[in-house]
Formats: C-alpha cells, structure tokens, sequence
C-alpha cells in the first residue's frame, strides 16, 4: 500500500488523485482494446476473472477484485469486505480502503454500507485501484438495481472462434 503517513495529509486531494489516475487509465483501456464497447460481461468468482466478450469475438480477461455494490433503488453502498456475496478471495482490494480508513479515521471506509453516490462509489472504487496498484476498474450493471464495482489487473485478450466456423 502507498505510504500516506503524513499528519497533514489531505485524504479527499488522494482520493481525488486516485480518480485521475482510474480515468487515464480507462481512457488507455478504451484506446488500445476498447474498453466500454463490451457487448457483455461475465465476473465469475470461482475463478477470480472478469471477462468482456466483444461483438468481433474478442474476449478481454483480467483478475478481478470485487470493490463493492451500489443499490441505485437506495443509495447504498455495500463494501466489498465482509460482503455476503463476495468470496474472501476477491475481496483484498477492499480490505485495503477499509486499511487506509481505519489509519485516517474514515467512518465511509471502515462501516459496511453506506450512503453513496454513483460518483463517489467510482472515487472509492479509483482509490482501492491506487492502493492496490491495480490496472483499472469497472461497474457491472447486475439484477435488481445493483451495480458491482470491480479493479482488475493485467489483461489478457484473445479471439473467440466464430460460431459455426466449421459450415463456412
């Protein structure tokens, strides 16, 4: 985790950082293999990966850290660690916001759900990206309101055969 020990230190200024650097990276990931054009997703914690399949075929896969759940009904946040819905395994990343705001007495980072915005739910979900040095984020939309904010790390892209190659 990055040293952020200073006294004087401005968590907000941080997070707000950590945001730039989630919005550089998504507009690389857009740029070099299309990030955001993904004609669906699939995030499948048995396994620890993200995948997004392309309407060309391409599949794009990554390890996966599952930051939290927003209810749009509600407002609320659900915070990655100790959720009921998130294997232990894929809940590192958020354990490390909860970290960080255990040492800067942060009440939003270290109770389990929360009020949040959309916006602040991404500011969040970038500063779990920076603490972690992950390689990007992204919001899957899920059942019943749900939106799923996830880091991911290196990712891999290879081309799906083409359904029924074999009559061509």
């Amino acid at each position: 985790m990055a040293d952020v020990q200073n006294e004087q230190f401005d968590v907000e200024a941080y997070i707000q950082q950590s945001l730039k650097g989630l919005e550089l990276a998504t507009e690389a990931h857009k740029a070099t293999w299309g990030l955001g054009r993904e004609g669906r997703w699939n995030a499948n914690q048995d396994t620890g990966e993200l995948s997004l399949h392309f309407e060309d075929g391409t599949v794009a896969t990554a390890d996966m850290q599952i930051i939290g759940t927003r209810n749009t009904e509600d407002g609320t946040f659900l915070w990655g660690w100790e959720h009921p819905s998130v294997d232990p395994e894929l809940q590192r990343n958020a354990a490390l916001v909860r970290e960080f705001g255990q040492k800067h007495g942060i009440k939003e980072m270290t109770t389990q759900k929360i009020s949040c915005t959309e916006e602040r739910a991404w500011e969040l979900t970038a500063l779990a990206m920076r603490l972690a040095s992950a390689n990007g984020a992204f919001r899957a939309v899920a059942a019943h309101g749900t939106h799923v904010f996830i880091n991911f790390g290196e990712v891999q892209l290879e081309k799906d055969p083409p359904l029924f190659s074999a009559f061509r």
